[in-house]
């Protein structure tokens, strides 16, 4: 297997754990792609032809890619072609984000209970859904910064 085998197989790696959380193959095999080429910056055109993926289904997840933060894009002085790449804070932003649904989900908890009263049936579903992210709450929520490593 040749170099270029291997990082379009690493590519094919990180769509298939991504897909896992919902994201859609492409958008995941673009991610990929967009973490390991050189140069960082790329057309749509050329991210194309690197993943195998049509125009019409890029177009629509490069727009879904950077709508989430995941990517930047940007011109060049003398052309009009979009180019693009991740974003410096990419995945920070992406946990941030996750990580206030959590306390949004824990505000939406409460409200259930207070919809259905501290006791019964209904009550242990929403208190078993309200403990498990104020636990996910009080972890990531206080959390460290991450250390950049080599």
């Amino acid at each position: 297997m040749n170099d270029d085998d291997r990082a379009l197989a690493w590519v094919d790696q990180i769509a298939m754990h991504l897909a896992r959380d919902g994201v859609s193959p492409i958008a995941g095999r673009v991610l990929g792609w967009l973490m390991i080429c050189d140069p960082p910056e790329q057309s749509a055109a050329q991210i194309s032809e690197a993943i195998g993926a049509s125009r019409a289904s890029l177009t629509m997840n490069l727009r879904l890619l950077t709508g989430m933060g995941f990517l930047s894009r940007r011109t060049r002085p003398g052309d009009r072609t979009m180019f693009y790449r991740m974003a410096d804070d990419a995945w920070q932003t992406v946990v941030r984000r996750q990580v206030a649904g959590i306390a949004a989900f824990l505000d939406i908890t409460r409200q259930g209970l207070d919809l259905v009263g501290p006791d019964g049936e209904r009550a242990g579903r929403i208190r078993q859904a309200h403990a498990t992210f104020d636990w996910m709450a009080h972890v990531f929520g206080n959390a460290p910064p991450l250390e950049e490593k080599p």
